[in-house]
């Protein structure tokens, strides 16, 4: 943001520097003149992502790691190579100001990032560092006036994070580009994410399910009954002769009753002839129990509680949500979103109070404000709880705000206010109701009902839970005002049969929770790592839930064989502690770090009692990463990537995706194998789906040779689909001038690899057929395309109703066809191939169609792609509704100014060129070679910095 001249107040001209442009516009509205706010756009200052980054005065390891770990593990900093032309802008603003505010967020990150400004700036004014934790009028002004200092404790535990995430990532994922596949990545906090998924499969795979049976009966009190007082109720089976029947709970994981239960398990049999002999009996209430029931309110949000509901109430994930909260923050409306801390300020509780009156009545309101401690441990106090921003908290109507920012906002406004209400209270009540069976057994059943006599807080809001059958708070169950004693009749008893259920799987909300329950990680770092984890292809999307990939099996086998200490739960929630420690001024970064790469061993020698004094502990925890990745000989690349099926039957994890195989008895021979679908869940992969794939025709087969050139024809399953081609001599060119590529073509949607012949083949691969050419000599072509069939003459092209024209049509029928006006405009739409339902936000239908790209949802305003892992046929509304808020959360796509800077560089060009003609050739020849020798160097840089960025995640 670019001063003018004008710009000047007492005490001269300030620079504010923030983070992001929407920030800056935001908080530039609420200062004077004589401020000039501008953003760093992000860190403008990181270690290297490959060695073509650092400068040549570093060689050898320092090179390869961007830190030196023989000099007290100091890190190689460089200026972004994307971010220089907006530090030289900083640096020129700066070059006017008399003063530099660095206003960044109050967090560790933001701390970091304004050290960096600092170091890289250089300022020779005063630097006073800004903080704030709401982009308010008087939040902003009063940061103004009450700066502090940097706190260098922060910077240097964000630093020591940062180091330690680098090692990690360089030093771990190179291991698995050996021995599993190039482009993988390992991180602190990643592997062990990825580790609790596939931990949570394992424990589906080897899931054994239980069948129980028990008794429904529906019961009449002979009144007639209302909403009060009920005339019947239900009531479930939970004793036969005293003893309790089994439920679910009293099953192990492989379907065994669990030692030491003294429990009747009833069979199908046997429930079917209890209810039999139950069906004339006369019941009696046996007792009636009343408890009082209370809930308080649940804390204001912080950073992972607003994922979780956001993820539960809105089908939002972690990413969106912190996305669309990002927006709301920069813009005024809530506070930061980046928070461990569920404590509300003096004001903001004032403000939540106040509008309890106003919207609910004094009767919602408590004597005395509520306070929440924090839960969390070491939460970041600094910040408060999410909450809407001011003094005076804006209603979602007063905002003016829509869709997902509307929805996510309402959701913090509620939850904030919420909190300050008074307990929901009400009463719970149980039944037991007892009968004697004709063939003399005693049946015992039972009934819950739930009143809430004042809703408090559940008037403004009730949260969400993970399992969707799940009873929420605000639901009530009345049963009928009965007393011990009283005859009741059974209208029906019912036998009901039951199965065990497998654990379920992690959603993004249960696997945040799961990750910060055991103190794994930042949880302002979550979303990143869900982000992650998504992308590396470990883990993809079945509806909501997270199914871990084949390949993330392998990952996760050499890992915890290899550096299990790495993807120990409570081994990476002590480095936490430790990385706490260090934030706290507790402990020393260098030891600790020392400790954790060189081990017991040459140069962590000296430094031992240094660690255990820098607040390691016992110390058992740290030690050994570089000698761990050196000795990788023990690693068998097949044996870690082999999961057996059953019936000799082996997964096999390849370079080029998972794959059965059953190994074959002759010695040195190839054994049968067939490709595994990349989507399939892993607890689905059977023994019979195995023979199932194996049974399928799959690899390269042969049709037969072509009688015209003698070349083998085969048939292969490729990545695009099945297809035909033929086998060139092994002497044929491959590449250059001469290099020859041998003919191919794809099987028609109507052919399958079973069934398709070398005639089928021979025929597609003569493709385009010739159909015949118009009366002025233009030829006229049949061609099979990527959008469908379609004839071809000159430029003009029209499509075919079917495949089979593209052998069959005639001239005549051709000529028809393009004597016919073309087709302006789009084609009729086409019918959805799947209705999902009304999007909660836009409030309109959402579908899904098949488009030029592939499926999609869409609600008619926002299209959204289909993942990889999603599928047409499987894909749940939760899922659509949620590829269509990350979409929106995105925002639309940015258009490029090209064209029209092009426009206006012509005629700047042309004047160019004409000077340029009378540069003499050999001054040509020398630039050409010079520019050649930068390309080759610059592509060879990319290729290591594609690989290094692979490694650098956390």
């Amino acid at each position: 943001m670019s001063p003018t001249t004008s710009e000047t107040a007492q005490g001269g001209r300030r620079l504010v520097i923030v983070e992001s442009p929407a920030k800056a516009k935001t908080i530039k509205g609420y200062l004077g003149p004589g401020y000039v706010v501008e953003a760093s756009v992000g860190h403008i200052r990181d270690l290297p992502n490959g060695a073509a980054e650092v400068p040549d005065k570093y060689t050898g390891e320092v090179r390869r790691l961007g830190v030196d770990v023989e000099h007290d593990f100091q890190p190689v900093y460089v200026v972004n190579s994307d971010k220089k032309s907006q530090v030289k802008k900083l640096k020129e603003l700066l070059a006017d100001s008399d003063e530099l505010f660095l206003a960044t967020d109050e967090d560790r990150e933001g701390e970091a990032i304004a050290w960096h400004l600092q170091e890289v700036l250089k300022p020779k004014v005063p630097v006073r560092r800004m903080v704030f934790h709401e982009i308010t009028k008087d939040a902003i002004r009063a940061a103004v006036a009450n700066p502090r200092e940097l706190n260098q404790r922060l910077v240097d535990a964000q630093e020591t994070r940062r180091i330690l995430d680098r090692l990690y990532g360089y030093e771990v994922s190179p291991v698995l580009w050996k021995k599993v596949m190039r482009g993988l990545s390992a991180g602190r906090v990643q592997s062990v994410a990825t580790r609790l998924v596939v931990e949570r499969e394992r424990d589906r795979i080897a899931f054994r399910s239980a069948e129980y049976w028990d008794l429904t009966g529906t019961f009449a009190t002979g009144r007639a009954g209302d909403v009060s007082d009920p005339g019947t109720f239900g009531a479930r089976l939970t004793a036969v002769n005293g003893l309790r029947v089994a439920q679910g709970r009293d099953f192990t994981s492989l379907g065994q009753l669990k030692d030491g239960l003294n429990v009747l398990h009833l069979d199908e049999a046997g429930a079917r002839s209890l209810a039999t002999a139950l069906a004339a009996t006369a019941f009696t209430v046996r007792s009636v129990e009343s408890k009082p029931y209370r809930r308080s309110p649940y804390a204001p949000f912080r950073t992972t509680t607003l994922q979780q509901e956001a993820s539960r109430k809105l089908g939002f994930g972690a990413k969106a949500t912190m996305q669309v909260a990002q927006k709301l923050y920069e813009n005024g409306y809530i506070t930061y979103m980046r928070t461990d801390s569920t404590v509300l300020s003096d004001t903001a509780v004032a403000a939540a109070r106040a509008q309890v009156t106003q919207l609910y009545g004094a009767d919602y309101l408590p004597d005395k404000p509520r306070t929440y401690a924090g839960k969390v441990k070491n939460a970041q106090e600094a910040h408060e709880a999410i909450r809407p921003s001011g003094d005076r908290f804006r209603t979602p109507a007063e905002t003016g705000l829509t869709g997902d920012q509307f929805r996510l906002y309402e959701l913090i406004w509620k939850r904030t206010v919420a909190s300050q209400m008074k307990d929901a209270i009400g009463n719970s009540v149980t039944v037991k109701i007892g009968g004697q069976a004709s063939d003399g057994r005693d049946a015992e059943f039972s009934a819950s009902g739930k009143t809430i006599t004042f809703h408090g807080f559940m008037k403004a809001y009730v949260e969400g839970a993970d399992d969707p059958n799940a009873e929420l708070d605000d639901r009530e169950r009345r049963l009928p005002q009965v007393t011990e004693g009283d005859r009741l009749t059974a209208e029906e008893i019912t036998a009901d049969g039951h199965a065990t259920k497998p654990p379920a799987r992690y959603t993004e909300a249960s696997l945040v929770k799961e990750l910060e329950e055991r103190e794994i990680g930042r949880p302002s770092t979550y979303a990143t790592i869900l982000g992650t984890i998504l992308d590396r292809g470990y883990v993809f999307k079945k509806g909501t839930a997270l199914v871990p990939s084949f390949l993330s099996f392998a990952v996760v086998n050499l890992l915890e064989k290899h550096f299990g200490r790495l993807v120990d739960y409570d081994f990476t929630a002590k480095m936490e502690d430790d990385l706490d420690r260090i934030a706290r001024g507790e402990a020393e970064a260098v030891p600790w770090l020392k400790r954790f790469y060189f081990g017991e061993g040459a140069q962590a020698g000296a430094a031992q009692a240094g660690a255990a004094e820098a607040g390691n502990g016992d110390g058992d925890h740290l030690g050994g990463l570089k000698e761990l990745v050196t000795d990788l000989g023990a690693i068998d690349a097949r044996e870690i990537s082999s999961f057996p099926v059953g019936d000799g039957i082996v997964l096999r994890v390849g370079r080029y995706g998972p794959y059965v195989e059953r190994p074959t008895e002759v010695e040195g021979g190839t054994g049968q194998r067939a490709d595994v679908p990349d989507d399939l869940p892993p607890d689905e992969l059977t023994v019979e789906l195995a023979e199932e794939l194996l049974a399928k025709p799959s690899g390269e087969f042969e049709l037969g040779p072509d009688p015209e050139t003698g070349r083998m024809i085969v048939a292969k399953d490729g990545r695009y689909g099945p297809y035909v081609t033929e086998v060139l001599p092994e002497d044929t060119p491959k590449s250059g001038k001469n290099a020859i590529k041998p003919r191919t073509a794809s099987l028609l949607k109507s052919m399958s690899l079973d069934t398709v012949t070398l005639e089928d083949a021979l025929k597609l691969m003569s493709l385009p057929r010739v159909v015949g050419t118009d009366p002025e000599g233009v030829e006229i072509t049949a061609q099979n395309g990527r959008y469908g069939p379609y004839l071809k003459k000159g430029t003009d092209s029209r499509s075919l109703e079917t495949e089979d024209q593209i052998f069959a049509i005639t001239l005549e029928q051709a000529l028809a066809i393009y004597a016919q006006p073309k087709q302006r405009g789009r084609a009729a739409a086409k019918p959805p191939l799947k209705e999902l339902g009304t999007d909660p936000v836009s409030e309109r239908p959402v579908v899904v169609k098949d488009g030029r790209f592939g499926p999609y949802v869409t609600d008619g305003e926002t299209n959204a792609t289909l993942r990889r892992d999603d599928d047409v046929e499987t894909i749940t509304p939760e899922r659509g509704f949620e590829l269509l808020a990350e979409k929106r959360a995105k925002g639309p796509a940015k258009k490029t100014a090209k064209k029209t800077a092009a426009k206006k560089t012509a005629a700047k060009k042309t004047a160019a060129k004409k000077t340029a003609a009378k540069k003499t050739a050999a001054t040509k020849t020398t630039a050409k070679k010079t520019a050649a020798k930068k390309t080759t160097a610059k592509t060879a840089a990319k290729k290591t910095a594609a690989e290094r960025s692979s490694a650098n995640a956390e």
